[in-house]
């Protein structure tokens, strides 16, 4: 690795030309790279839900629905707004009272059930069907343009519409993310380190990085908008402190007397081999994430596996070039670290060490309590700022129709009349059930079938399917909507074992399991992985288990602590987050127990070895972890949106947790299994047998001379 070092202190300049090169194509890729906003895409293609949603675009042609209401409106101008909504690109067709009858004929010539279905007071209720799905260009950019067609009496609810204001709540809150981000890790490192200028230069080499990461996406085709979210301020976390260690090793040089160069050379070639250990168990909890059926863990897992990547050779290329290029400007604003030393903290760990067991004996039951009963959330719309117009038109359903979604029903198109009418009434029946819409169940004496236009019909049934639209009164994700699917799905089975019920609430109530799955197969694959890292790494039997230990209790803290303050977290927190918090924290503990080792096997006694490691390792982790807390913070103070706070909050908080157990806990843990980790660890109990046979040689050789 020193000629590789060399290598890179020759090229700097060559090196650091080509980084800024590399930034304009880096650029274009991250200005091209799609954004998705809804995250019912993510789900399996082989469940109901999806299948029915892709026979729903192949043979109807339609791909969504949104809710349109109207207040205040005379129905000639009702009609005339829905016919301007009808010329609107990717609007395949716009269901509404002129629908079915002649605005000649009075509203209460329709069946009762369509009349509700469409009118409350003064305000009265269109079905938009686009041709496109959700999330698909077509239908936002029609969405938008309803928008600015309709007034302040008009509200678009709907998936389409929350989607819309999730997007542009994002694009307006990101550069901001960056920005604090960036501000906060700043004021950390000036704080931490010896030399004002250097934050801005390891922010400008991770800042390259970043920009490679997020322009590299564009052959993923999408990303979602939670990577798109949490991925510079992520990275910019987990691969601070590889730039850190850079600059102490090259400083420890140096004060050894090496020249600039030659420092620069041996600094590369220790980082790179002492980073790789701890890259690789970050690296590992992103693909653990790669693991989930839900797919939005692959979409995040490789972007920021990609990004550790990134981070590792950006820190052993492009900031040594810039160390050497401003190392005189560097010099010149050096400072002593206002952060203190800490001197004492590893004898004070090791004489307290029952203390610290005290306190994770007492803090274990309630954190596993309160990990356990955390309370979750599917209904992202929900956490949405009242404000937005999206959230606005969906409040404005369930109040004046009392109303919360619409299921789409599809089933086989030779269910008779008859049989679809008795459904229908079956499901009427059903707690929540507001009404259900089809062409069957509009027929009869009031509404002949001569009166369904072909238009209507066309939207409705085909050779081989048939659609009931069925309003319901019950929240998305709520018990009572789950429930109320369940029995719908069941009825539907009785008619057409083949049936599908689909939109919203029927994904959502997928995801609510599918979620549930990965969040034990992705805790077990990245529990497994770094345990196998970790006894690859020390070839030891016992500190896997110490070392995850330790972590994993942070973790449990860290997600129980919602449940005693009351806090819903988003579905996708607590796989997330565990899998972050413990890939990219266990480096903390590796790098204190790599310490303890070459301690105890130069033959330090196990009080003094451990004590060293925390005191030698202790400043370095402070650092890490309040650059990691510092990147995450401010940002979950800010955003509205919900689930990218309540994920920062939870990183931020995760580190300084895990900081706490690694000083505290693992140090009081080696101090009870010592023993067992000498005996299990290759090559320490030969080295402790040889040193101990050396010191009872050299006894009975003082006392033959005494």
């Amino acid at each position: 690795m020193k000629r590789f070092g060399n290598a890179i202190v020759k090229l700097r300049i060559p090196i650091l030309i080509l980084a800024l090169l590399l930034l304009i194509p880096s650029t274009i890729g991250y200005m091209k790279t799609k954004v998705n906003y809804d995250m019912l895409v993510y789900l399996p293609q082989n469940i109901d839900t999806m299948k029915g949603q892709n026979i729903l675009k192949d043979e109807f042609g339609t791909g969504a629905f949104a809710s349109y209401i109207v207040e205040g409106m005379s129905e000639k101008q009702a009609a005339d707004l829905k016919a301007e909504i009808e010329e609107v690109p990717h609007v395949k067709k716009v269901l509404w009272y002129d629908s079915v009858m002649d605005l000649s004929v009075p509203m209460e010539m329709l069946p009762d059930d369509l009349y509700k279905a469409f009118n409350s007071g003064d305000a009265t209720m269109m079905f938009i069907i686009f041709d496109e799905t959700t999330s698909e260009d077509g239908t936002v950019a029609a969405a938008r343009q309803i928008r600015q067609i309709s007034n302040e009496k008009c509200f678009l609810a709907g998936m389409t519409a929350t989607l819309i204001d999730t997007e542009d709540l994002s694009n307006k809150e990101a550069p901001i993310y960056i920005g604090l981000a960036v501000l906060l890790s700043t004021i950390v490192l000036s704080l931490t380190m010896d030399s004002f200028l250097v934050p801005f230069v390891f922010l400008a080499s991770i800042g390259m990085a970043i920009i490679y990461n997020l322009g590299t996406n564009i052959f993923l085709g999408s990303i979602s908008y939670v990577t798109k979210s949490l991925a510079a301020v992520l990275q910019l976390g987990v691969t601070m402190d590889y730039s850190i260690f850079l600059w102490h090793s090259y400083e420890h040089y140096l004060e050894v007397g090496e020249k600039r160069d030659n420092a620069m050379a041996l600094a590369i070639a220790d980082t790179f081999s002492s980073i790789i250990g701890s890259s690789i168990t970050t690296i590992a909890g992103f693909v653990a994430l790669c693991f989930m059926s839900f797919t939005l863990g692959l979409d995040l897992g490789v972007v920021m596996a990609k990004g550790v990547l990134f981070g590792v050779v950006s820190c052993v290329t492009i900031l040594p070039s810039m160390i050497l290029v401003f190392d005189k400007a560097l010099r010149r604003t050096r400072h002593k670290a206002l952060l203190p030393d800490i001197r004492g903290i590893g004898h004070f760990v090791t004489k307290h060490y029952r203390l610290f067991l005290a306190v994770f004996a007492l803090l274990l039951v309630p954190a596993l309590y309160g990990y356990n009963h955390t309370q979750q959330y599917y209904d992202l719309a929900k956490t949405l700022p009242e404000n937005l117009p999206g959230v606005v038109a969906n409040n404005k359903l369930d109040d004046e129709f009392n109303m919360s979604t619409t299921h789409i029903l599809m089933i086989n198109s030779d269910i008779e009349t008859k049989d679809i009418q008795r459904m229908s009434d079956e499901m009427k029946g059903i707690d929540g059930v507001k009404w259900v819409l089809g062409l069957n169940t509009m027929k009869g004496a009031a509404l002949p079938d001569s009166f369904i236009p072909d238009d209507l019909r066309e939207n409705f049934e085909n050779d081989h399917w048939q659609i009931l639209l069925i309003g319901s009164e019950y929240a998305t994700a709520s018990n009572e909507c789950n429930a109320q699917i369940d029995k719908l799905e069941s009825i539907a089975k009785n008619y057409d074992r083949h049936s599908m019920l689909i939109g919203e609430a029927p994904a959502t109530k997928d995801l609510i399991q599918t979620t549930a799955t990965d969040f034990g197969v992705v805790n077990t694959i990245s529990i497994g992985v770094i345990f196998f890292i970790i006894l690859m790494v020390f070839k030891s039997v016992a500190l896997p288990f110490i070392l995850v230990a330790v972590i994993e209790f942070g973790i449990f803290i860290n997600l129980g602590i919602p449940f005693y303050t009351g806090t819903k977290l988003p579905f996708i927190a607590s796989i997330v987050i565990g899998t972050i918090q413990l890939g990219s924290t266990v480096d903390y503990a590796i790098l204190t127990t790599t310490r303890y080792i070459r301690e105890r096997s130069a033959g330090s006694e196990k009080r003094d070895a451990i004590a060293t490691a925390i005191q030698a390792s202790t400043k370095s982790i402070m650092v890490s972890a309040l650059t990691f807390f510092g990147a995450t913070f401010g940002v979950g103070l800010y955003s509205d949106i919900d689930l990218i706070s309540s994920l920062c909050i939870l990183m931020a908080r995760g580190a300084v947790i895990s900081l706490g157990c690694v000083v505290g806990i693992l140090p009081a843990f080696l101090m009870i299994f010592d023993g067992l980790v000498v005996r299990t660890t290759a090559g320490l109990s030969e080295r402790s047998k040889a040193r101990r046979a050396k010191l009872r040689n050299k006894l009975k050789e003082i006392r033959d001379n005494g």
